[in-house]
């Protein structure tokens, strides 16, 4: 990685590209500490300071933003709306007969659910921003700060819509400084940010754990976080590669008096073929009736039953709930994100068949046997995971953003993977001899 790295920098296009890109990273982490208008900086830090051991509810969030969402920025919700935005777009692509139409189209019909998701980002952060703003004003924020609800000094209606809308514009240049990076940078926007973020929070995580651990000033649990960091990452790794290829085989034919096709390829079936999705809707579903005991404040004994069993993350209930949410929403989301049966359809109009079975409906059937019975250990892998912080709270004493959780490791070794993947076929276009040199 580091090789195709330096030789990158080495190639003057490829080495702007990569200037540019790390120039939009320096302006997103300076949008994350800039904050925004009728917020008083010196109570947030306050309560900041003395919620670091347990953010949360909002510490997945917190996560994906960099650490922003606490300290209420202007790119406080970070890239979040689009990520949900992009997903419920996903979603309805299968759903919406108009969407499924323009996924079809090719670029023009791509361009189209673009500006869809752009729309919906937009109207998303209107929502969450205004969500924060009333969480911040309320003190639900920082349940257990003294200064929590001098955080919004002006309650006015006005200061609340500046508030929104400085976060709404915050959002919507997050998402143009992610597809300036798509456009003129390395690798795709969006996922690079993400990375940015994640990655932004794992020194401060890491420093909290060495100042909990009491075995030779706490060195030994950061040594041990980082040997059991190392080990997950190469783990994951190799899952991530893993892969079953089908055999594919095309029939030669005849035009004219040349012959096409009669080559053999293959379908790569991912292992992990869901990605980080699962684990981001189990999350999220198990957030929900948290936030709603924390936005009622009830006493009642529903509540009391959530705050033990769901909300907290060691809780047996919590756990269990949590692992087979993941593999069901693997289930799901391969089952509308890969379809067999257009996969079929496509290789039996251009004369392809997996040999041994025949074209048409078997190789649909053929092709769901196969995707069912890798996506079991896919969807254990990524519940074993997820748990890791929860092993990370017994062992250690960290909270439940260990540096090292599913999520955040299975988004950063993803896009590490791609980005380098991207820039050694950039290296391999630029440095091709051919045949004749």
């Amino acid at each position: 990685m580091l090789t195709a790295f330096a030789r990158a920098f080495k190639t003057p296009d490829l080495r702007k590209k990569l200037l540019f890109t790390l120039g939009i990273i320096v302006v997103y982490r300076v949008g994350t500490h800039i904050p925004i208008p009728g917020v008083d900086y010196s109570a947030v830090q306050t309560c900041i300071d003395q919620a670091s051991t347990n953010q949360g509810i909002f510490g997945l969030v917190n996560m994906f933003s960099g650490g922003a969402l606490l300290q209420i920025t202007i790119f406080a919700l970070g890239i979040m709306p689009y990520i949900t935005a992009s997903i419920i777009l996903q979603l309805l692509t299968v759903v919406i007969p108009r969407l499924e139409a323009l996924k079809k189209e090719g670029q023009s019909g791509t361009a189209k659910i673009t500006q869809y998701t752009r729309y919906l980002t937009v109207a998303l952060a209107i929502l969450q921003g205004t969500g924060l703003v009333a969480t911040a004003r309320s003190g639900s924020l920082f349940p257990n700060c003294q200064v929590a609800g001098q955080i919004v000094p002006n309650q006015s209606i006005f200061t609340t819509i500046t508030m929104v809308i400085t976060m709404t514009a915050g959002t919507a240049v997050v998402m143009w400084l992610g597809e300036l990076i798509t456009d003129r940078g390395i690798g795709n926007g969006m996922s690079i940010l993400m990375f940015i973020s994640i990655a932004a929070t794992f020194p401060s995580a890491l420093w909290a754990i060495k100042q909990q651990g009491s075995l030779a000033g706490g060195w030994i649990e950061f040594g041990t976080v980082i040997l059991v960091g190392l080990v997950m990452v190469g783990l994951v790794v190799f899952v991530e590669q893993a892969q079953r290829r089908i055999p594919v085989q095309y029939a030669k034919r005849m035009i004219g008096r040349r012959s096409y096709g009669g080559t053999s390829t293959y379908i790569p079936l991912k292992v992990n073929q869901a990605g980080v999705i699962p684990v981001i809707f189990a999350s999220s579903l198990l957030y929900i009736p948290a936030l709603i005991v924390q936005f009622t404040n009830s006493n009642a004994g529903w509540s009391t039953w959530i705050q033990q069993n769901l909300a907290s993350p060691s809780a047996p209930v919590h756990i269990t709930l949590y692992f087979f949410l993941i593999v069901f929403f693997a289930f799901f989301y391969v089952a509308i994100s890969f379809n067999p049966e257009e996969v079929a359809d496509n290789m039996k109009k251009y004369g392809g068949f997996i040999p041994g079975i025949r074209a048409g409906r078997p190789t649909a059937e053929y092709l769901s046997f196969v995707l069912n019975r890798i996506t079991w250990p896919g969807s254990l892998y990524l519940g074993l995971i997820a748990l890791v912080p929860t092993m990370a709270l017994a062992g250690f004493g960290a909270d439940q953003n260990f540096p090292f959780g599913g999520t955040s490791i299975l988004i950063i070794v993803g896009v590490g993977l791609e980005t380098v993947k991207q820039i050694e076929s950039q290296l391999q276009q630029r440095n091709y001899e051919g045949f004749l040199r």
